[in-house]
């Protein structure tokens, strides 16, 4: 039991880091006040993880496992209702760690390994949604070549990557509090379907209404 502890600890540690780093943005949380918010000592945080540089890098290291696992369902993408659901499902991943990307430039001038693990992301993401057009283009969802294909991917990745510093200009009180959540996951997902829209077949584009229509219900 008792080396279970440590364990314990190190995992509470990086949970309330990530929920600070999401409510206030990782420039404003300092060490101690997540030792403050724990309960515990700066000697006991720093025992765990000694710099704040180790609780980003340790944080980013699960995002990146759970963001190259979902990619690659982006093989599985043969239409509109498919794609929906793959980036919605990536928008959630997203907002689940929103502090690096609300943070992200500032955090990549400071931390080496995010900057040089950020760029294989972008290329990993441009590859998984270049895959998913073709996916869709082979299963006659759409129709595109690959010359459209290569800057319609870049464009997607980069509605993705920049959406929700975009939310948090729009309304930085607000935006990015959990309460929010649903409608700037929902909305970034229609943006990016919508930059495919011009090649959509015919009945994917009217489902791609239909999918916008009930989102602005909501």
């Amino acid at each position: 039991m008792l080396k279970k502890a440590p364990r314990r600890t190190a995992e509470r540690i990086l949970e309330v880091t990530l929920a600070l780093f999401n409510r206030f943005g990782e420039p404003n949380v300092s060490t101690t006040l997540i030792s403050n918010e724990l309960n515990i000592s700066p000697g006991n945080l720093y025992y765990h993880y000694p710099a704040k540089d180790e609780l980003i890098n340790a944080l980013f290291d699960r995002f990146e496992h759970s963001h190259n696992e979902l990619l690659g369902a982006g093989d599985e993408v043969r239409n509109i209702e498919d794609a929906w659901f793959f980036l919605h499902t990536l928008f959630e991943l997203i907002w689940q760690y929103r502090f690096l990307y609300r943070d992200l430039n500032d955090l990549l001038s400071k931390n080496r390994r995010l900057e040089t693990h950020f760029q294989t992301i972008l290329k990993n993401k441009t590859r998984a949604l270049k895959a998913l057009l073709d996916g869709m283009r082979r299963n006659g969802a759409l129709q595109i070549d690959s010359r459209e294909m290569e800057v319609t991917a870049t464009s997607m990745v980069v509605m993705l990557t920049y959406w929700l510093s975009f939310e948090y200009v729009r309304d930085p009180r607000h935006a990015l509090e959990p309460s929010n959540a649903q409608t700037a996951l929902l909305r970034g997902a229609q943006h990016v379907l919508n930059l495919m829209s011009p090649y959509l077949e015919t009945g994917q584009r009217a489902h791609l209404l239909k999918l916008s229509d009930a989102y602005n219900k909501e």
